[in-house]
């Protein structure tokens, strides 16, 4: 398991801010989420549940991570290939590339990526997420 970027009590405490009743379940997945793992699936988040926090139930591990991305903690992102639903932490403005041979997904920085977007009149834009596909080499 990594080191963790946040002891339990800064978790409960951003939790509290965000509007979010810190309970042992939902610290425990913030934890994780915020701080441990890349781009998890629900999935994922139930196998660490699993090993680190028996009994909690997969409808428990949902409702956990739609109530950190209601409260701006986490992002959810939708691949486009798949129904894969992936959790993000860094809730910044940042596009993905996504490793076709290993499925695993990176982090870009707006720096890194150049989007010349000319809606016209017809749309406001809110946000651009931009989505590569490729080897990773680095």
């Amino acid at each position: 398991m990594k080191t963790s970027c946040l002891a339990p009590r800064e978790i409960e405490e951003r939790l509290s801010t965000a509007g979010v009743r810190p309970t042992a379940q939902r610290i425990a997945i913030a934890q994780f989420v915020l701080c441990e793992a890349k781009h998890p699936t629900a999935d994922d988040v139930k196998r660490w549940t699993d090993k680190n926090f028996p009994k909690l139930s997969m409808a428990t591990v949902y409702n956990t991570l739609s109530v950190l991305v209601k409260a701006g903690l986490l992002r959810e992102f939708r691949l486009s290939h798949s129904t894969k639903v992936v959790y993000d932490h860094n809730i910044e403005s940042h596009h993905h590339f996504l490793d076709e041979k290993t499925g695993k997904l990176y982090d870009l920085s707006p720096d890194e990526v150049e989007v010349e977007v000319k809606p016209g009149k017809r749309a406001k834009v809110r946000q651009v997420e931009v989505l590569l596909r490729g080897e990773w080499e680095g």
